[in-house]
Parts: C-alpha cells; sequence; structure tokens
C-alpha cells in the first residue's frame, strides 16, 4: 500500500516537474519574442524611410537561436502615421505567433 502512495506521488511530481519546464520554455520564447519585435520597431523608428505600404519579413539571431519577424505596413486615415504590425515566430513555418506587437509611427523627417 505505502509503495502505490509513493509511486502516485513521485509520478505527480514528474508531471508537475515537466509542465514547470514547458512553462519556462514558453515564457522564454515570450519574451525574447517581444524582444525581437520591439528591435524591429525601434529599427522602424530609426529609419530615415517609411517602409513601403504591405508585408515584410525577416529573420533574426537572438539568445543563440533564429527567430523569423513579419511586418505589415498599412495606411492610416492620418496621411503622416503608419501603422506597423509586427508578428514573431520561432520557426519560419510556424502559424502561430510568440509575439504581436502594434505600432504606429510618424513620417521620418
Amino acid at each position: 500500500m505505502a509503495l502505490a502512495v509513493i509511486a502516485l506521488a513521485l509520478s505527480a511530481l514528474v508531471k508537475m516537474g515537466s509542465m514547470n519546464a514547458d512553462n519556462a520554455a514558453y515564457l522564454r520564447d515570450k519574451t525574447i519574442g517581444q524582444w525581437v519585435a520591439l528591435n524591429r520597431i525601434t529599427e522602424l523608428q530609426l529609419s530615415s524611410t517609411w517602409s513601403p505600404l504591405g508585408q515584410t519579413n525577416g529573420a533574426v539571431e537572438m539568445a543563440g537561436r533564429e527567430w523569423f519577424w513579419r511586418s505589415e505596413t498599412k495606411a492610416t486615415p492620418d496621411e503622416s502615421t503608419r501603422r506597423y504590425e509586427i508578428r514573431v515566430f520561432a520557426a519560419e513555418q510556424d502559424e502561430d505567433a510568440v509575439a504581436f506587437f502594434v505600432a504606429f509611427l510618424a513620417k521620418p523627417s
């Protein structure tokens, strides 16, 4: 009887450890994805020209890993402002982004 209780307790501990590891990996990817997106927004802010309307893609290495971003530039009712949607993916073929940011940037002077 005691061995059955110990076996159940150990299996629960192993499961909890696995869940914690999965959560840590998710949070790591989410954090690094946000950094990639914010770096892309900063690049757009520092650019002396506006990106053309439409979609652009790129890849960047961060934290020893390659990350893939997709930026969509859209017009806004204000002619001097554009909307940028940045999505970051852990793998090039991924459908679900690990990070998503929207930025409204003024026309570079």
